[in-house]
């Protein structure tokens, strides 16, 4: 009945520990520093070595998943003759997406037998990561492969991250925000919020003045957007080198919204930390949309 494994990559940014508690594989996606490529292993001390080294003027860059590489891991999923459920980034924001659709294609035409799901989430860091641990935990409760694809076909559009850059020019650089060109000349003092859309761009919606106006913002901003059972699931905060703020984050809103029961702190990895940048701020939770 769930005799089937989920899948994800490194850009879900879940722990090693939770991966492996949980026997989810991953495909580990490829940054380069410096000059030198290599594997984001979603280990904290690789994460925080990228912070580091970006802060201290490292070059930083990211490239695609080959088709080759993909179409390996999958190989590698199929060998356990069991049916699979792939998810990963949005396809908005990177080109590795179109290499895994054509090696998933093969994948099922080299093993028709069984199936391969590759399920479009329109998500990145932790918004991807909490529809992998929903799909996980409705698998462990017993869900069928199809109960599960239902459900997050249904519902995946209701996971939301709102984000604050501290720097928008990582964004520019790597060109993942749809509308940075009304955004060029902002001031230092002035935080762009941005949110995941519906198509799984980023989108800056609102500017603040300073980092913890800018905070004040994105958790006023939740209010409309939460349901009633986000006081029941998971809140993610996500921060990419501030630990101490990512803390002062979650305890305020913790404060506005006594309410929730789980508020997590987790770090970005290596490959969105690349193209947003330290100081990156971010909550993620199930609500009701992203508009």
């Amino acid at each position: 009945m769930n005799d089937y494994i989920i899948a994800t990559a490194s850009t879900a940014d879940l722990t090693p520990e939770y991966l492996q508690q949980h026997h989810i594989p991953f495909i580990s996606y490829p940054y380069i520093l410096d000059g030198k490529e290599y594997r984001d292993d979603c280990r904290p001390e690789t994460r925080v070595k990228m912070y580091e080294a970006m802060r201290n003027g490292a070059e930083v860059s990211t490239s695609a998943i080959s088709i080759y590489d993909y179409h390996k891991f999958f190989v590698k999923l199929m060998q356990e003759k069991k049916d699979i459920l792939y998810l990963d980034m949005t396809s908005a924001i990177s080109s590795s997406l179109k290499n895994a659709q054509m090696a998933a294609n093969m994948i099922r035409e080299e093993y028709p037998e069984q199936r391969f799901v590759y399920l479009e989430t329109y998500a990145v860091t932790d918004i991807l990561g909490l529809l992998v641990k929903k799909a996980v935990s409705m698998k462990e409760a017993g869900a069928s492969l199809d109960e599960v694809i239902s459900w997050l076909e249904s519902h995946k559009l209701e996971y939301i991250g709102r984000f604050m850059v501290d720097d928008l020019k990582w964004l520019r650089k790597g060109g993942r925000l749809s509308n940075a060109s009304a955004w060029i000349g902002t001031l230092l003092s002035i935080k762009p919020l941005i949110i995941v859309d519906d198509e799984g761009k980023l989108v800056a919606y609102k500017k603040a003045h300073g980092k913890r106006k800018a905070w004040s913002e994105l958790i006023a901003d939740m209010k409309d957007t939460m349901n009633e059972q986000t006081p029941e699931e998971e809140v993610a905060v996500i921060h990419s080198g501030t630990p101490e703020d990512a803390e002062q984050f979650r305890a305020k809103i913790l404060e506005t919204y006594p309410q929730l029961k789980k508020v997590t702190v987790n770090l970005l990895g290596p490959v969105i930390t690349a193209h947003v940048g330290p100081g990156f701020m971010a909550v993620v939770y199930h609500g009701t949309n992203r508009k």
